[in-house]
C-alpha cells in the first residue's frame, strides 16, 4: 500500500526524523523513498557497525538503538528528532521497542502496520490511544485498484492433522516435519497444481528449514529451479535471501521455498503466486504472506494462491478472512455461497473441502467452550499465569473477544471472579475476596454503564496507586481527574468538539463542577448503594469495605477492572 511513502510525505517538512525497523532491508527499502521525497542525501543509518548520529533522517535497527547503552544523550538527547516512525507497529509491544517509544519525545509518532488486527494488537492501539489517523481494508485497496485481485485455490489435501498437537496454538514443528518429509503423494500434489496455474515467479511458505530445503529439492528434481530461505542457512539447496531474489526477479530461478522470512517487509512486486504448504493457524500471518504477492507490477494481472488444506485446526478460516470479515459469526456453519469478496478476485475450494469444513464446523465447541479454551490458550502463553483481564483482552483471538463484546451472559469480563471461580483458578487470596462484600463491589465497576469516560477518573482517585481510600476529598478528585484526561488525547473525551486549547483554559472549579454533576453523581445514585456521601468529602464508598481494602488480590482486581474499562473504552471509541 505504500506505508513507507506515507510517512516520507507526512514527515517531509519536520527537520529530523528517525525511522526504527526490525529487519536491515527494510531500513535500506525506506531510505531510498525517503530519499526520493525529500531529495536529500542528508540521511544514514544506526544498526551493526554503522552508527550514524548527525544526520537529518536516521534509519535504525530495534535491536541496535533499542539497546540502554544507546538510549543516551551520549548518543541522541530524548527531544532529539522531531518525528518518530515506527514501521512494523504490530511488533511495537515488545519490550526494545517499548525502550524506544518511552524514551524518544517527538512532536508526532507514527505507527505503519499491514497488520493491526493481531492477536496483541489491542495493546497496539492502546500505545497511539486508539487515534488511528488512516486505515484500509484489503478488499478497499483491492477494490480501488491498488493491490491486484487474488485467484484462490483452495486444495483438499488428504494429510491427516488429527493426530498431531497444537502447542501455544500452533502445531509441533517436529511433527508437521514427520508428516511432510517423504511424503511423495503431497509432493506430487503441489507440484501437479504449481503446473497447473503456472508461474514465472512464486514463493512457497513451509513449516520449517528442513521442509523448505525438500521442497526445494522435490521441485528441482522435477525440472523446476528452487531455491530455499531461511535463516542460518546451510542446506544444500539453502540460498541468501538477497541473492534469491535477485534471481527470482531476474528469472533464473522460479520459486522460493521460505520459512517466516517473507511473512513482512519484502517486497517482490513480480511475484504472480505463492503456496501454503503448512497450517496457517494465524490470520496475520495468513495475509501477511497473502500480502507478498499483491503488490502491482508491470503485465501482472492477479495472483494466483494455492492453499492445500487439510482437517487442521481453523480450517476454512481462510473463505472469511480473504472476504475481510473479521467477527466469529453467529451461526457456526458457513454458507461458503454467500459471503462477498473483492472485485474481480476467485475464491475457489475444492468440493470436498466444503465438505470437510461443514463437518468440523459441526463438531466446533460452543462458545462458552471456545472461551474457556481461548483462556488456558492465554494462560500457556503466559507459562502457566493466570492472566489478568487486560491480558485476557490483549491476547484473545479477536473474533471471540467481539462475541463475548456483544454477548453480556457469556462475557467473562463482566464478571471475571465468577468465571475464575467456575473453572477453579481462583487463588487463596482470591478466594477470600470471593467470599464476601469484596466481590460485589469489584462486579459492579465491572459492569457500571461507561458510555462516556467520567467514571474511571473517580474510580482512580478511590485507588490511589494501590493505597485504596474509603472516601476522597475535592483535592483527591481534581488530581486524579486532570492526571486522567492530561494523558495522551483523554482530553479529547472531556466534551464534544472541544479544542486542546479550550481544554487547558478550564479552571480547577470548572474540572470539578464537571466530576460532581456527572460521574459523582450518577455513581452515588446507581451505585447499588457503595457509592455515598460524606461530610467533608466529594464522595465516599460504604465503611464496610475497610476489612477487604488491604487484600493484595482486592487491589490488584481493581486495578486490573480499570486498566481493561479503560483500554476496551478507547476501542469502543475508535470502532465508533
Amino acid at each position: 500500500m505504500g506505508k513507507t511513502y506515507l510517512a516520507a510525505f507526512d514527515s517531509a517538512q519536520y527537520k529530523r526524523v528517525l525511522f526504527v525497523a526490525h529487519r536491515e532491508e527494510i531500513l535500506k527499502q525506506a531510505a531510498i523513498s525517503f530519499r526520493n521525497v525529500r531529495q536529500s542525501d542528508d540521511y544514514g543509518f544506526f544498526y551493526g557497525k554503522q552508527k550514524d548520529t548527525d544526520k537529518s533522517v536516521i534509519f535504525a535497527s530495534v535491536a541496535t538503538l533499542g539497546r540502554n547503552e544507546y538510549l543516551t544523550e551520549k548518543f541522541f538527547a530524548s527531544d532529539y528528532f522531531d518525528y518518530l516512525v515506527i514501521d512494523e507497529f504490530h511488533h511495537a509491544v515488545n519490550e526494545q521497542y517499548q525502550r524506544i517509544v518511552n524514551y524518544f519525545k517527538p512532536q508526532f509518532l507514527l505507527g505503519l502496520t499491514a497488520t493491526p488486527e493481531r492477536l496483541d494488537g489491542k495493546n497496539i492501539y492502546e500505545i497511539c490511544d486508539y487515534n488511528v489517523p488512516y486505515e484500509i481494508s484489503l478488499k478497499e485497496a483491492i477494490n480501488k485498484g491498488v493491490l491486484v485481485p487474488f485467484h484462490y485455490y483452495g486444495i483438499y489435501d488428504e494429510t491427516d492433522y488429527s493426530s498431531l498437537h497444537l502447542v501455544k496454538g500452533r502445531y509441533d514443528e517436529k511433527e508437521l516435519n514427520e508428516t511432510y518429509i517423504g511424503n511423495v503423494k503431497r509432493y506430487e500434489l503441489i507440484y501437479k497444481y504449481y503446473k497447473k496455474y503456472r508461474s514465472k515467479r512464486a514463493l512457497g511458505f513451509c513449516c520449517s528449514r528442513k521442509h523448505a530445503e525438500e521442497m526445494a529439492k522435490e521441485f528441482c528434481k522435477r525440472g523446476i529451479k528452487a531455491v530455499a530461505v531461511y535463516s542460518n542457512a546451510g542446506g544444500g539447496f539453502a540460498e541468501d535471501r538477497d541473492k534469491a531474489i535477485a534471481r527470482l526477479k531476474d528469472q533464473d530461478i522460479q520459486v522460493i521455498f521460505s520459512v517466516d522470512m517473507f511473512n513482512e517487509g519484502v517486497d517482490i512486486a513480480a511475484l504472480d503466486m505463492v503456496m501454503f504448504l503448512r497450517p496457517t493457524e494465524s490470520p496475520t500471518v495468513f495475509l501477511q504472506q497473502l500480502g507478498r504477492g499483491l503488490r502491482t507490477s508491470k503485465g501482472k494481472e492477479y495472483l494466483n494462491v494455492l492453499d492445500f488444506i487439510g482437517n487442521y485446526e481453523k480450517a476454512g478460516r481462510a473463505s472469511l478472512l480473504l472476504s475481510g470479515a473479521k467477527a466469529l459469526e453467529e451461526k457456526t456453519v458457513h454458507d461458503y455461497s454467500s459471503i462477498e469478496y473483492p472485485d474481480d478476485c476467485i475464491v475457489d475450494f475444492d468440493m470436498r473441502l466444503i465438505d470437510l469444513f461443514k463437518e468440523m464446523d459441526k463438531k466446533s465447541l460452543s462458545i462458552k467452550e471456545r472461551i474457556k479454551q481461548e483462556f488456558y490458550r492465554v494462560k500457556e502463553l503466559l507459562d502457566g499465569k493466570v492472566p489478568s483481564r487486560k491480558e485476557l483482552f490483549t491476547y484473545m483471538d479477536d473474533d471471540v473477544y467481539r462475541y463475548c463484546v456483544r454477548h453480556a451472559k457469556e462475557n467473562p469480563f463482566r464478571r471475571y471472579l465468577d468465571f475464575l471461580n467456575e473453572i477453579n483458578e481462583l487463588s487463596a487470596a482470591e478466594q477470600e475476596v470471593y467470599s464476601g462484600i469484596g466481590r460485589e463491589f469489584l462486579t459492579l465497576i465491572e459492569i457500571t454503564d461507561m458510555q462516556k469516560v467520567y467514571k474511571i477518573p473517580i474510580l482512580y482517585s478511590f485507588y490511589h496507586d494501590g493505597d485504596i481510600r474509603l472516601a476522597v476529598t475535592d483535592e483527591d478528585v481534581l488530581a486524579a481527574w486532570k492526571t486522567f484526561f492530561d494523558n495522551g488525547t483523554n482530553w479529547k473525551d472531556f466534551a464534544p468538539n472541544i479544542s486542546y486549547s479550550d481544554y487547558k483554559s478550564m479552571t480547577d472549579k470548572q474540572h470539578l463542577s464537571k466530576a460532581k454533576s456527572m460521574p459523582i453523581k450518577f455513581l452515588r445514585a446507581s451505585g447499588k448503594g457503595f457509592f455515598v456521601e460524606k461530610a467533608g468529602y466529594a464522595i465516599a464508598i460504604r465503611e464496610d469495605l475497610e476489612a477487604v481494602i488491604g487484600n493484595t488480590a482486592f487491589r490488584e482486581h481493581m486495578k486490573d477492572i480499570l486498566e481493561y474499562r479503560t483500554m476496551e473504552y478507547y476501542r469502543r471509541r475508535y470502532e465508533e
